[in-house]
């Protein structure tokens, strides 16, 4: 048999194939029955009384009964962190508190498979995104603000910092554990003391925190967990004993906590939800942009605040850019959190309504929805069994659809080029090109809605035509820096 025989004569490669189930096991998480609340370095019973179910939300599965925190239980927790701050914590010496931080940052470590995979069971997200993103950010946060506590006086130069006192904090349900990191460890390196409440749909990270706490040997009331609703919350921010609020979460409700505190005292940290923008030119490398824009709005299931969830395309190159899209949007892998070889999960938070469905086609003139389920839900047919629309593209040409203004927590890449939109990029091209010499504008930029009000005011046509369109003003207020320096009372030299 000749050569090139033998070479015909193989294995042909399959039409088809896929990757082997990988799935993480569980048993390395130790769930209780039911959770209380830490206050104060101990386990107390809700003085509400009252307690709800948390759940694994790929399959529903209960997964434990969580205490619901009342008005009475945010007053404890509010003075046992004013006894930790006054009679002991904020009179610490800077390099032992950054003991403590350095000793939570490496059980963090140690613990990181754990911690990971209750991620994943109590929030939906994958476990490749919570053993290599969450994990190791949140680790490196508590690192970093370790070797901040002892140089806050290097930071603040000729000023003296002081600790603001009681932090009351409220976090998403996005990124529980690394959100958590960033509320926590600067308040704590700055001298503060801490009240926290976590969303009440992925409060399990939080609590098995306390026991790294423990672990650390953390003083009493340093950090208190309080589990509940927006009602525990909304205690938190109006109680009388809390020096600052840090909240992240959806605009309506940053603004809600603004009202609340105007004409106080209390110092105020927002992130609230944005519309960030891919913006992409004709002149850009087309298979690069697309995996920017796949990453942007598909990473975390699309639930980040500065998802790339709008794209401001040339017109020359639209319809080359859509088919590059919707091909690669076929690719994806999507399946349960806890296995490792999908890229998002089939999690559902709750079912959609139709009334949610019809406003996510709101003035589409193209939709791929490659879920047979999203299919029979908006013929009327069934139940939409998953909340991740993983490959619907949205595009318009009316002007101004809502869609367009406002965020919405689902990886949809709405694709939307009205008239006052073209302008937009007429002008951003125009200022492109202006810089272009200088080498400081890409062909292809992700930028978040700070970024195209800052283009648009150099351009009132631009400015009109985004305030008009996108509503600005609304974009997030974020910075770690500020978070820190937010952590301190302002203070003479």
């Amino acid at each position: 048999m000749s050569e090139l025989e033998r070479k015909s004569a193989g294995t042909p490669v399959p039409a088809e194939w896929t990757y082997a189930p990988a799935p993480e096991a569980r048993d390395i998480v130790a769930i209780e029955d039911r959770y209380g609340l830490y206050v104060g370095g101990k386990w107390l019973e809700p003085r509400s009384g009252e307690t709800y179910t948390t759940i694994d939300p790929s399959t529903e599965e209960p997964l434990a009964e969580i205490a619901q925190a009342g008005p009475e239980d945010v007053s404890l927790a509010v003075e046992a962190a004013r006894d930790a701050f006054e009679n002991g914590w904020s009179g610490l010496a800077p390099s032992e508190r950054a003991k403590y931080l350095f000793r939570i940052a490496r059980i963090l470590q140690e613990r990181s498979r754990e911690f990971a995979v209750l991620e994943s069971l109590n929030g939906g997200k994958p476990i490749r995104e919570s053993r290599d993103v969450d994990l190791p950010l949140a680790a490196a946060h508590f690192f970093y603000y370790a070797g901040w506590a002892d140089k806050l006086e290097y930071a603040f130069p000729n000023r003296r910092p002081h600790p603001v006192g009681v932090a009351g904090q409220i976090i998403p349900w996005n990124f529980p554990l690394l959100m958590l990191s960033w509320k926590i460890a600067p308040a704590l390196a700055a001298g503060n003391t801490v009240v926290l409440k976590p969303a009440e749909t992925t409060p399990l990270t939080a609590l098995l925190f306390c026991d790294v706490l423990r672990q650390a040997e953390l003083p009493p009331g340093v950090v208190n967990i309080l589990t509940g609703d927006g009602r525990a919350g909304a205690e938190l921010v109006k109680h009388p004993g809390v020096d600052k609020i840090a909240f992240t979460g959806s605009t309506e409700v940053g603004k809600a906590i603004q009202r609340e505190l105007a004409g106080t005292k209390k110092k105020l940290t927002l992130e609230l939800g944005g519309k960030a923008a891919n913006v992409v030119f004709d002149d850009a490398p087309l298979d690069q942009a697309i995996e920017g824009i796949v990453n942007g709005i598909y990473f975390n299931q699309g639930h980040v605040c500065c998802a790339g969830s709008r794209l401001l395309v040339q017109e020359s190159i639209y319809e080359p850019l859509i088919a590059k899209l919707k091909r690669r949007l076929g690719t994806l892998r999507v399946g349960l959190p806890l296995d490792k070889r999908f890229q998002s999960s089939n999690w559902r938070r709750r079912p959609l309504t139709r009334a949610q469905i019809e406003y996510a086609a709101l003035d589409a003139r193209v939709a791929l929805m490659v879920y047979e389920e999203l299919r029979r839900l908006l013929a009327g047919q069934g139940r939409l069994e998953s909340a991740l629309l993983a490959s619907e593209i949205v595009s318009s040409e009316s002007g101004g659809p809502r869609r367009a203004r406002q965020k919405r927590a689902a990886p949809v890449p709405e694709i939307v080029l009205t008239p006052e939109e073209k302008r937009v990029v007429a002008c951003l091209k125009k200022w492109r090109l202006e810089r272009a010499n200088a080498g400081r504008v890409p062909a292809y930029m992700i930028c978040p809605d700070r970024t195209l009000e800052h283009l648009a005011r150099a351009r009132p046509a631009t400015l009109e035509a985004l305030a008009a369109i996108y509503g600005l003003g609304e974009s997030k207020i974020k910075n770690f820096g500020e978070e820190l320096l937010q952590a301190l009372s302002d203070a003479s030299g």
